[in-house]
């Protein structure tokens, strides 16, 4: 019975995430339809855009393309709305507002499988108060941005959403920049380059995730 329920389930999974790739490569192929954050659910994520490009997206690649830089979750706490990230200050909850106010785009996906959002959300949010890594180091105990969902986010089942990649320091050419040799040089330290980790950008290209919009 359990191998059985255990297929169903599979099944499941594949077919959600089969609709939700053919639903993002259709907002790919046309402009972004644009949503209320009203309409935010908990445990949605919020990716972050920029037109000029800086240091991250150099070096990394947004869903259709786009300059994304930051990610947070989206939590619902006594009837308000909170986008609970990792900055420079640490973990936190900043209100939706604020968060929406210092970001000069922001687009909203949604997991394909639900299941698991709540548990994940509930685990990111036990790492409140936790540093920023700054050095992105995905062994040691603070977070970056896309670190925080990639630990956090699991299945019902207890797999990871998202998997970890080899981090990107590189640009289209193959070359790590100057900018990060001389930022990690300055702490005595290499470039992790190709070192298991996360970015933005790549999660917002997941197959698990749907993208909903450019937020109003």
């Amino acid at each position: 019975c359990n191998i059985h329920y255990n297929i169903i389930e599979d099944m499941k999974k594949s077919i959600g995430i089969l609709l939700c790739m053919l639903c993002t490569l259709s907002i790919g192929a046309q402009q972004m339809k644009k949503i209320n954050r009203t309409n935010l659910c908990e445990g949605d994520l919020l990716f972050c855009a920029k037109e000029a490009s800086n240091p991250i997206t150099e070096v990394t690649l947004g869903v259709s393309g786009m300059k994304i830089d930051h990610v947070a979750i989206v939590h619902k706490q006594a009837n308000k709305t909170y986008a609970l990230e990792a900055i420079h200050k640490g973990v936190t909850l900043t209100p939706i507002d604020s968060f929406m106010a210092r970001r000069e785009m922001v687009v909203a996906a949604r997991l394909c499988d639900t299941l698991g959002v709540a548990q994940s959300v509930e685990r990111a949010l036990s790492f409140l108060g936790r540093p920023y890594d700054f050095n992105f180091m995905p062994s040691d105990s603070a977070f970056y941005c896309s670190e925080l969902v990639q630990k956090n986010y699991r299945y019902s089942d207890g797999q990871l959403v998202f998997k970890p990649i080899a981090m990107s320091f590189h640009d289209k050419t193959g070359k790590i920049t100057d900018y990060w040799k001389e930022y990690y040089g300055r702490q005595g330290l290499t470039v992790p380059e190709g070192e298991p980790g996360s970015n933005p950008g790549d999660l917002s290209r997941s197959k698990a995730i749907q993208i909903l919009g450019i937020i109003h």
